[in-house]
């Protein structure tokens, strides 16, 4: 029986709250800590917070919600199940969802601040080992200088993703260049974009869906984006589908347990381990590694395997953090 002090009504079956509208399940369409916004299937939204600690419900989540009429609260009693998952590992090696049920993650970099090659590609990894498709793009090409060197070093980034199978754009929010390229690929799939603070992502989101209120932010003087962004939130797109606007990150690593455990998520390793001598290969130091050959030979691009390393060496630092037994 459940309890009248929540505002329920003693002795009522689910089914019975449901039919009353009591029950209900929806989307969650921002997230900010334990501060929820769900839209119900009437399009309806409302405030809601989880009901106890073991509900952890992220941006894109399908939830089942109830009404306190008591306290005039909404309680997401649980999540649905997903059909993915971006999570990032904890410092003690746990996985922490971001977001959730998404179709395409969107890593998005820029000439401002500094990029760094190897969080794009430990998102690429999260998004590889969970089934997501992803793109590769390049923002604020109106800031790029053709004479610029660093011009050189990005094509030659784009390069190895597009020859790992990845889809590139190099694209400018304020230009709108490629915006209609990006806007095709995005149409009626739900995706996120994630990067590092200050590259463009959510004035990218303001020039695809220009009916939202999104805040959009300034580099400050250190060339460090600021976290314009401090919710996960969803905005719907008119062509169909969704996207989702994450925080801003200086660093990133994903859930070690998600992660497929011999090519790390790349899938350029996945390709040549069929190659290597040792099926249990980690391809660092193992004789007749066809990983470590390729690389060495130049036929697999050298930051691209020195990104592995680095997240081979992360993913073993994390699981000692988990303690014994967790190794693999």
């Amino acid at each position: 029986m459940v309890q009248s002090s929540r505002g329920y009504i003693p002795g009522l079956a689910d089914h019975g709250r449901r039919a009353l509208g009591l029950e209900f399940e929806a989307q969650v369409i921002a997230a900010y800590g334990r501060h929820l916004l769900v839209r119900d299937t009437d399009g309806t939204s409302h405030e809601a917070r989880p009901f106890g600690r073991r509900v952890q419900a992220v941006c894109g989540d399908r939830v089942l919600c109830e009404r306190d009429t008591h306290h005039g609260e909404i309680h997401v009693k649980s999540v649905l199940p997903r059909r993915s998952t971006l999570a990032r590992a904890t410092l003690r090696g746990s996985a922490e969802a971001i977001v959730a049920n998404l179709d395409l993650l969107v890593t998005v970099f820029a000439p401002l601040p500094k990029p760094d090659p190897f969080i794009i590609d430990r998102y690429l990894c999260a998004a590889s080992s969970a089934g997501m498709s992803a793109l590769v793009v390049l923002n604020k090409a109106d800031l790029i200088d053709a004479a610029d060197p660093a011009l050189d070093e990005w094509q030659t980034w784009l390069a190895a993703y597009r020859a790992a199978g990845y889809e590139t754009l190099i694209v400018s929010s304020h230009s709108r260049q490629h915006l209609d390229a990006l806007r095709a690929l995005l149409a009626h799939r739900t995706s996120a974009f994630v990067g590092q603070s200050g590259v463009g992502k959510s004035s990218l989101i303001a020039a695809l869906a220009p009916a939202t209120d999104i805040a959009t932010g300034t580099l400050d003087k250190t060339e460090e984006g600021r976290h314009t962004t401090t919710a996960s939130r969803l905005f719907d797109l008119s062509e169909g589908g969704a996207l989702i606007d994450s925080p801003g990150v200086r660093d990133y690593a994903p859930a070690i347990d998600s992660l497929e455990p011999h090519s790390l998520g790349f899938p350029e390793v996945d390709q040549l381990a069929t190659g290597c001598k040792f099926l249990d290969c980690r391809h660092l130091r193992e004789p007749g590694c066809a990983v470590r050959l390729a690389a060495e030979g130049h036929q697999l691009d050298a930051r691209r395997y020195e990104s592995y390393r680095r997240l081979r060496r992360i993913r073993d630092e994390l699981i000692e953090a988990q303690g014994p037994g967790k190794r693999s």
